[in-house]
């Protein structure tokens, strides 16, 4: 059985992820609420939230969900600061929610183009506008930016999700920069090709697990607990001095 990392100083730390009912948000809720952190999350997906949320609890877990679009600004304020009403001012901010959804460059449009962003990077700015405030009063905190190796190693057919996502390392630096003289930290965590359950539905075929064989540097397949511990170790004092920069949790895949 894999021994895994136990962070004292996430016990109690109350702790926002967006896109917290699937996939590596869900990941992300269970390994930081298996912590002792207080954990609250949002989601579109409001069923699987609540369903998720009620079973943490019945485990003697604290995990708050609070159904949201995030790309609905004054919603997902509303929503965080719930979560500060009920655990606190928020100590760590995981900005997990994105949508990879596939297009072609000639048919997008301005519309789609500003939806895309809303889901993939607008939003991810504004969580932190709204967290910062506590976090400059505590003189303490850790915000996670979700980034993605897709436009490291140019995937086709995403040209607004990868411009979105190498956008978000932009926004780490110069948020760190604004905020580092508070003590509080901010980085990118870059997951590479990762199986949830989406993933393997819509993608993995024959080709593709021959594509990850023949590009990763380990073996095997990387999996959203992978990545939900490294945002254990960024999102813990552990990590006190580490500020922008973007950690890969790929498999050894991107440059």
């Amino acid at each position: 059985m894999t021994q895994t990392a136990r962070y004292p100083s996430l016990a109690g730390a109350p702790v926002i992820i967006s896109g917290g009912a699937s996939g590596i948000g869900e990941a992300l809720v269970r390994n930081f609420a298996a912590q002792g952190a207080r954990v609250g999350f949002v989601d579109v997906q409001a069923e699987r939230g609540a369903v998720l949320a009620e079973e943490l609890a019945a485990a003697g877990q604290v995990a708050r969900f609070t159904a949201c679009d995030i790309t609905d600004t004054e919603a997902y304020r509303s929503a965080i600061a719930g979560f500060a009403e009920a655990h606190g001012d928020a100590m760590v901010l995981v900005n997990n929610a994105a949508h990879d959804e596939r297009h072609d460059w000639q048919e997008v449009t301005s519309a789609y183009w500003d939806e895309r962003m809303a889901v993939n990077l607008k939003h991810s700015f504004f969580a932190i506008q709204s967290v910062a405030p506590g976090m400059i009063r505590a003189g303490r905190g850790s915000i996670i930016n979700t980034g993605s190796i897709s436009w490291m190693i140019m995937a086709p057919r995403l040209p607004i999700y990868e411009a979105a996502k190498a956008a978000t390392h932009g926004l780490t630096r110069s948020m760190a920069r604004e905020l580092g003289k508070h003590g509080i930290r901010v980085n990118t965590l870059v997951p590479g090709w990762i199986m949830t359950e989406r993933q393997i539905a819509l993608w993995l075929n024959p080709a593709t697990e021959q594509l990850i064989d023949d590009s990763q540097a380990l073996a095997g397949r990387v999996y959203p607990d992978d990545v939900a511990r490294m945002a254990l170790f960024l999102a813990s004092e552990d990590s006190a001095m580490i500020s922008a920069q973007q950690f890969l949790v790929d498999g050894g895949w991107a440059n």
